[in-house]
């Protein structure tokens, strides 16, 4: 490895896409990452989960986590078997969500792996997982927490702090201070008034930003969440229907049985059934009872959400459940329709013009998820074409993201940094947030390029 005598960051992933979060920072014999997600989509993407990795992953000595989603985290066990051996830096409660998404994302790329094989839907003669439930396991070993804004030494003048980033249990900003020049990466930022989360901590300014713009050509509708679910779900269970909402099972899964129970329970909605079939959104709702301090949920709201849905475990039960009729819930992962167990519902409920799919999140483009909200009535699953009559809802006030509007307020809140680079979005979105902040907040501001290297001294 050269020795460098000037700091640089490698936007390895997230530039000009909406996943693979991954930056490398680098200066002297040191190189520190922040993020190591998985690239999800367009299968052109995707296909960057397989490439080897940019620089020789032994010569990374940390890796920073902002959180725990996939896009974020899940290439940490592929990572690792490439030979990481550093530490990964997290929140506590980033490493309890890891230990439940990290394995489970192993094993569904085993089952995966396995089906592909036996269907003979794949390119490849013999499909294989990207990184197994072993890998993942292997991967937790490396993990080691810290609290918010406690500093951590990276050495060599290196120092990190995590700050709250609202988003999900555990999400933070991270502020690398490199011998006086601090970098700060927004992470994934928080919805203001998300029903679950509190909202992120404004940004206090510094030398370099590293922003996301998932939502940076779009502003969340003023309307009440529960305003919203309300009527389509009093619309499906009047024709007997299913609703079956794809979720990401961390988040998303805890923010929707919040509302459903409310909703019930006002008696504003009818009561059916609703059916969690997703372990790791059951386990992910026991941790959010771990966290009350991060979260502004009441004891007793926390405890009725998760007494509303009747919890499906095994296959068994998820097979069993594609035998039933509505009107009922499914809240199962993953939310935007790229594998899992809400793949097998889809097939089975999607036929039918009485039911409905609630697409409750954004939608990545190249996912069947984008493809349903854009009004596609066929989506490809195990290699099969499937026609789907049932209704597509797609609600717009259950973000864990802040907005666009909320995204300039917290960048103006903190002095000027010297550059400003937008990542983690589509390009549209981007480059509308770009032209924003650079004629409202009159700063420099740039997308960079994938595997683009900027020297942090001299940004550009």
């Amino acid at each position: 490895m050269t020795r460098l005598s000037y700091p640089t960051l490698r936007f390895l992933g997230a530039a000009g896409t909406v996943t693979g979060s991954r930056y490398l920072v680098e200066w002297g014999e040191r190189r520190v990452q922040i993020d190591c997600g998985l690239f999800q989509g367009f299968k052109q993407l995707r296909r960057r989960n397989r490439k080897p990795f940019p620089v020789r992953p032994g010569s990374v000595e940390t890796v920073l986590l902002t959180h725990a989603h996939l896009d974020h985290s899940g290439y940490l066990p592929a990572l690792i078997r490439a030979g990481f051996r550093g530490r990964i830096v997290c929140t506590p409660a980033t490493r309890e969500l890891c230990g439940l998404i990290l394995p489970d994302s192993g094993h569904l790329q085993e089952e995966e792996a396995k089906y592909a094989r036996r269907k003979r839907y794949s390119e490849h003669k013999k499909p294989l997982p990207l990184y197994t439930l072993k890998d993942a396991q292997a991967a937790l070993k490396q993990f080691e927490t810290i609290e918010f804004e406690q500093p951590v030494d990276l050495g060599g003048g290196l120092a990190a702090e995590f700050i709250p980033a609202g988003h999900l249990l555990g999400a933070a900003q991270i502020r690398l201070n490199l011998d006086g020049l601090t970098v700060h990466f927004s992470g994934d930022l928080g919805h203001d008034p998300d029903p679950l989360m509190r909202p992120p901590r404004p940004f206090k300014g510094a030398d370099v930003l590293v922003c996301e713009s998932t939502y940076g050509n779009r502003k969340h509708p003023d309307t009440d969440p529960e305003a919203e679910l309300a009527p389509a779900l009093k619309r499906v269970f009047g024709r007997g229907g299913t609703v079956l909402i794809p979720s990401f099972a961390v988040g998303r899964a805890q923010g929707l049985m919040y509302h459903i129970a409310r909703l019930m329970n006002r008696g504003e909605v009818p009561h059916v059934p609703v059916y969690l079939n997703s372990p790791m959104a059951v386990d992910a709702t026991d941790i959010y009872h771990r966290h009350h301090d991060e979260h502004h949920v009441s004891w007793e709201d926390c405890v009725g959400m998760f007494r509303i849905a009747k919890r499906v475990n095994s296959v068994e039960q998820s097979k069993e459940l594609n035998t039933r009729q509505g009107p009922m819930i499914i809240v199962s992962a993953s939310g935007m329709l790229t594998g899992g167990r809400i793949l097998h519902h889809l097939v089975s409920f999607g036929g039918d013009k009485r039911n409905a799919i609630v697409l409750s999140g954004f939608q990545a483009g190249g996912t069947r998820g984008a493809a349903l909200a854009r009004g596609e009535q066929k989506v490809r699953v195990f290699g099969k074409e499937y026609q789907i009559n049932a209704e597509i809802v797609q609600l717009e006030t259950f973000s864990g993201h802040a907005d666009a509007d909320e995204i300039i307020r917290w960048m103006a809140a903190g002095s000027a940094p010297t550059m400003t680079y937008l990542t983690h979005g589509e390009p549209e979105a981007s480059d509308t947030l770009r032209r924003r902040v650079a004629h409202e907040l009159g700063r420099p501001v740039r997308v960079p390029e994938h595997l683009e290297t900027i020297r942090l001294d001299r940004p550009r």
